[in-house]
């Protein structure tokens, strides 16, 4: 009887830093350890205390990719804490925001992070040599992206333009119509990056997920909408934690979430395109379609395709957005603090990203909770595993440590933004 060991002690291509352990015993997978061992950073902790105005900025910091994402739970979760809506013209720029984070979120991870897995290089840098007008046009393509966050948010990482409530500083319609004629290339650019995903080489593998992502009536999820799933999930976001559970593994310095109910699920860019194709503009769905994933597909490997189309929808969300903007008369709508406690879920690009708050009278921070998509989409990758090596056992060590690299990289994991939550227990003896 074989046994042999993958370990790989850096994964490449992700955002922080984490390992891979896989043990094999004859033909079967005995073990199976995403480790996620960069440090707790204790944001939960260190909210406490903080006044309800200052999560924005803080919650920003966990993540330079995705700093809208953390901001834009924050100020939902507030704005849930305090009776207070905001909506109109106000809501369109959260949107037109997040458009920004997802267009360069995607353009980095289907570019720089992922399609090198597919054609065998080791990095975009090696790419580049043979593949340098596709490396070019995502250069471009994520400038767009990071141009509509600095614009609306003020700095293009960690954005200072937030607030609970809205905005300090709207931008003018003739400023965010500084934006269209780059973003109608985007357009087309996006619709060449599906085609292009779209031809790569794909392992055969599928599996019975379950999904689950926000599901709005009139629009695909970036800001609000019922938490549901393809297995019968269909929630309110502040009934999250009567649903879903953290788990502690002893290989994680990040918490493992599960459904109560049914155990590891899958969140991001697969689950949101299952679930609401439907809400898709029909220039996205039908590049969708063209690329043969139809309305839905169950294979990860694949979430490249649905990162391009969606890339493809927030580009057109955003012209549509300028094309109808009317600045505002206020910037902000007024906050009135009080006790109690408050939830928010927003689509960052990797999926669902939960916040809760408790508040005092003065709207001072008692206790955070925080559950990045990293963290949701662990236990599931971990399975992925399980299930994809046992038939691809003949292959070298070297060639089943790239694929198992490329099944984790399905999922885009942002690894610094999973460690920031754990609770550490110290026993003397």
């Amino acid at each position: 009887m074989k046994s042999k060991t993958l370990k790989v002690d850096y994964l490449a291509r992700v955002e922080g830093e984490g390992g891979l352990l896989v043990k094999i015993s004859g033909k079967k997978v005995t073990d199976v350890k995403f480790n996620i061992f960069e440090p707790p950073r204790f944001f939960e902790a260190f909210l406490r205390g903080r006044l309800y105005s200052e999560a924005p900025d803080i919650t920003a910091r966990i993540c330079g990719i995705c700093p809208v994402a953390y901001q834009m739970s924050s100020v939902h979760a507030m704005e849930h804490a305090f009776g207070v809506t905001v909506d109109g013209q106000l809501r369109a720029l959260r949107r037109l925001l997040y458009c920004g984070e997802w267009i360069e979120s995607h353009a980095l991870h289907v570019f720089m992070l992922h399609a090198p897995d597919f054609l065998g290089y080791a990095d975009a840098i090696q790419m580049a040599k043979d593949h340098g007008p596709v490396v070019q046009m995502a250069l471009k393509l994520k400038k767009v992206g990071n141009d509509i966050v600095t614009l609306v948010g003020g700095r293009e990482i960690h954005p200072i333009n937030v607030r609970v409530g809205g905005f300090y500083k709207l931008p003018t319609k003739k400023e965010l119509e500084t934006l269209v004629e780059r973003l109608k290339w985007a357009v087309d650019a996006s619709i060449q990056t599906v085609k292009f995903t779209a031809k790569l080489p794909f392992p055969e593998f599928e599996r019975p997920y379950e999904y689950v992502a926000l599901r709005h009536e009139q629009e695909y999820p970036f800001n609000e909408g019922r938490l549901v799933s393809n297995k019968g999930l269909n929630i309110g976001i502040h009934e999250y934690e009567n649903h879903f559970m953290e788990e502690h593994v002893s290989h994680s310095n990040a918490l493992h979430s599960i459904l109560k109910e049914r155990g590891a699920y899958f969140v991001g860019p697969l689950a949101r395109y299952n679930l609401n194709f439907d809400k898709l503009t029909p220039a996205a769905q039908d590049a969708a379609k063209s690329a043969g994933i139809g309305k839905g597909t169950n294979n990860p490997f694949k979430s490249i395709i649905v990162r391009a189309v969606e890339m493809l929808y927030a580009c057109e969300e955003a012209l549509r957005i300028i094309k109808e903007y009317k600045i505002p008369e206020k910037a902000v709508v007024d906050i009135e603090p009080k006790l109690g406690t408050g939830y928010g879920c927003t689509e960052a690009p990797r999926g669902i990203l939960y916040h809760r708050y408790r508040l005092d009278e003065r709207g001072i921070i008692l206790d955070a909770k925080i559950v990045p998509p990293t963290s949701q989409n662990q236990k599931t990758i971990e399975q992925d595993l399980r299930e994809y090596i046992p038939s691809r056992m003949n292959l070298s060590q070297e060639k089943l440590t790239w694929q198992c690299e490329q099944a984790i990289r399905n999922y885009d994991p942002c690894i610094s933004c999973a460690t920031h939550f754990l609770k550490i227990e110290i026993a003397h003896e």
